[in-house]
């Protein structure tokens, strides 16, 4: 079965034609092109009209999808990521671990925050994405290594 990996989410309709805002679309302007292909849900779909309005990704696709419907491309498609440089759904899931032993908890997600991202953590620890914090990402290994004094003490 091939992975696929989250690029958008349908938002509210935008107009009477069936157009609709990308919630939290990819930084990758093409996934949302004229023609490219998509899947809403588990059915593909093809964007017909692409633009921006007021800031926001607005898009047409071939066929109607309701809101809040994932919309997903596979993974492989994926372009390789620069070095020291990760997706967030390669991350998600992850044990992180402290300089020492101590584990952390697992990555649930990767929140944007101004300043820089921040792993959340299960158990409920914020940890920042950065050099400082963020010593060793070890995909393979399924575990990021942290150094000390970023999470709260035991």
């Amino acid at each position: 079965m091939t992975e696929h990996v989250v690029v958008g989410r349908v938002g509210k309709p935008h107009g009477i034609g069936g157009a609709f805002v990308v919630e939290h679309p990819s930084d990758d302007a093409a996934r949302f092109a004229v023609g490219a292909e998509l899947l809403a849900g588990d059915a593909p779909v093809r964007v017909e009209e692409s633009k921006r309005s007021g800031g926001r990704l607005v898009v047409k696709l071939d066929r109607p999808v309701e809101r809040g419907t994932e919309l997903r491309v596979p993974t492989a498609s994926l372009p390789a990521s620069e070095p020291d440089s990760y997706y967030v759904f390669q991350l998600v899931g992850l044990e992180v671990v402290e300089d020492g032993g101590r584990v952390l908890g697992k990555v649930e997600d990767v929140a944007n925050y101004d300043a820089n991202d921040v792993l959340e953590l299960d158990s409920g620890t914020l940890l920042p994405l950065v050099e400082a914090c963020v010593r060793e990402v070890d995909l393979e290994g399924r575990r990021i290594l942290v150094s000390r004094g970023f999470a709260d003490p035991e």
